[in-house]
């Protein structure tokens, strides 16, 4: 099942996530996490940020490794993809580091663009970045 975050999935993002607990608190409140649980276990999430404050963007998606490749991060980004359809959104960003090849082959086969890279950050390495279209 997969569904907005809520404040007692806190401990699960915490150990599973870089951002500190007040702004995990603040994404839960706007919504801007999603969990994947199988058997109420949590087992993955989306996380969106909002680029410029209006341009959705997957800042990180993790699915625990016991249940990678079984169409998890797919049903996350679903999920995500139809929420902000529903906010009239027209597009949603996503990014890869620029050595990071098996997740810019994952972005493309789940119908991202590559639509521009980021030179010079994450060590010197880069940062490529893909746009799909929600229409």
């Amino acid at each position: 099942m997969i569904r907005i975050a809520l404040d007692e999935d806190m401990e699960f993002l915490k150990r599973n996530s870089h951002i500190s607990e007040n702004v995990i608190s603040r994404k839960i409140e706007w919504e801007e996490i999603f969990v994947a649980e199988i058997k109420e276990n949590l087992i993955g999430f989306l996380q969106l940020e909002y680029l410029w404050s209006s341009v959705p963007y997957i800042s990180l998606i993790k699915v625990l490794p016991d249940y990678q490749r079984q169409g998890i991060g797919k049903s996350l980004l679903k999920f995500a993809e139809d929420f902000l359809r529903d906010k009239n959104f027209k597009s949603l960003y996503s990014s890869s580091q620029a050595d990071e090849f098996e997740p810019q082959a994952w972005h493309r086969h789940i119908g991202f663009e590559e639509c521009g890279i980021i030179a010079g950050i994450n060590d010197g390495i880069g940062e490529i970045f893909f746009v799909k279209k929600l229409l």
